[in-house]
């Protein structure tokens, strides 16, 4: 329930919608030739059911990509973001039901055909694996008393595959000159020791959160969840024919995110991941103000780890650092910490690039301050532009370069080489 006495700083955000010409002029000064955006399913069908999409919406995507296109950049799109509609989840339960494949078909299906030439890089769900750990956000799941939470969870990632492996399909046929891709949270987990328990369940743990992969990329079922669904009673309902649409029709690429590695000690109850999980801290780490330990090696051995695994092209879509930043006297944020940490994650990527990994892009979170999707505050800024405005909505949203926006724009004018 909303509480009309309290500010909800996710309401009006940054208020991109508004002020999105003046931030692309920004991003275009810096050199961006790729951002990765998303469309808000509900602004095309309001109720996610709806018969007829609404123009408005659509017509709101043709200006934004429009001038995208217009200042050189190519956009990177996903279709769902932790925004599954409302009344998807209150009517059917959300992925639940079989209905939403055909429901997310129709919304596909609109805005491949309106796009096409526009947006040639497209990605289905954001972090698809963190059904396991926030199944809300990344489905519209919410647990009714009594259930199996892990029966739901299984049974609507099984309906999402198949949306996933259709929309493949769907997006060959009306744009074939496009590449799409599945996301994933991948930022990693290290065994906290090398007692071979903690070792054996780290590896359970990564695997669980793999297994959202290797479903859309390999495009099968792995044995390995044969035994995870009889340990949790989990019996997943498939209809003739599913199983052979996800073998048909995989992933063009692998996005993901990463941020940080955490370490896992047998025993203790952790997800991994992106996400509030910390597991028990590395030593040989520094952490952010949120316990986010900052490890660039970890980004070129999760590189490595996920090409020899699949074998596809890799995009890192999200990477970046969340930090208090203060204006200085001089009233501007002198961010050399967030220049360190970009400089060191984009030398790890280039050594992955030299150990054979097949990198097609890297696209850092995010390149404005927005609210933090973790924590829901404006506290926790990511940007190489400072957004004025605060946890109590105090402020005035203008924009203003950190020293950071400067370095990145030369990195960028160097395709990576001026560190």
């Amino acid at each position: 329930m909303i509480d009309p006495s309290k500010f909800y700083p996710t309401h009006e955000a940054v208020d991109f919608y508004h002020r999105y010409r003046e931030d692309l002029a920004l991003m275009e000064e810096m050199n961006f030739k790729a951002f990765r955006t998303s469309i808000n399913w509900s602004r095309i069908f309001p109720n996610g059911d709806d018969a007829e999409p609404n123009e408005a919406g659509l017509k709101f995507y043709d200006d934004l990509f429009d001038e995208m296109r217009k200042r050189g950049m190519e956009p990177v799109v996903t279709l769902s973001h932790y925004e599954t509609p409302v009344h998807l989840v209150e009517k059917y339960g959300s992925w639940r039901s079989r209905k939403l494949i055909d429901f997310f078909l129709r919304y596909c299906k609109t805005v491949f055909t309106r796009y096409r030439g526009k947006v040639n890089y497209w990605l289905t769900f954001n972090e698809l694996n963190n059904m396991r750990r926030m199944p809300g956000g990344a489905g519209g799941i919410f647990f009714e008393e009594g259930e199996n939470h892990q029966q739901v969870v299984y049974q609507a990632s099984h309906h999402m595959f198949v949306a996933h492996a259709l929309a493949v399909k769907l997006c060959h046929e009306v744009c074939p000159e496009a590449k799409i891709g599945c996301m994933l949270s991948l930022s990693n987990t290290y065994p906290h020791t090398c007692d071979p328990n903690d070792v054996f369940e780290t590896m359970e743990l990564r695997r669980r959160s793999l297994f959202y992969g290797d479903v859309m990329i390999r495009g099968y079922y792995p044995n390995y969840i044969a035994r995870v669904w009889k340990d949790e009673g989990v019996e997943v309902e498939m209809l003739p024919g599913d199983e052979e649409i996800i073998r048909q029709y995989t992933s063009d690429y692998l996005g993901f995110s990463y941020y940080r590695t955490s370490t896992h000690e047998y025993g203790q109850p952790f997800y991994g991941d992106t996400g509030g999980d910390q597991g028990t801290p590395n030593p040989y780490l520094e952490s952010t103000p949120w316990g986010w330990q900052i490890d660039p090696v970890g980004l070129r051995y999760t590189l490595n780890e996920l090409y020899d695994r699949y074998q596809i092209p890799l995009f890192v879509v999200e990477n970046g650092l969340g930090q208090v930043d203060e204006l200085g006297p001089d009233g501007k944020v002198h961010d050399d910490y967030r220049i360190d940490y970009i400089r060191r994650h984009v030398q790890a990527l280039k050594e992955a690039v030299k150990d054979g990994v097949d990198v097609m892009g890297y696209t850092y979170w995010g390149p404005f301050d927005i609210v933090s999707a973790g924590t829901g505050e404006m506290k926790k800024r990511y940007g190489f532009v400072y957004v004025d405005r605060d946890n109590e909505g105090k402020g005035t949203l203008e924009r203003s370069k950190k020293d950071s926006f400067e370095w990145y724009k030369k990195l960028l004018a160097s395709n990576g080489e001026e560190l």
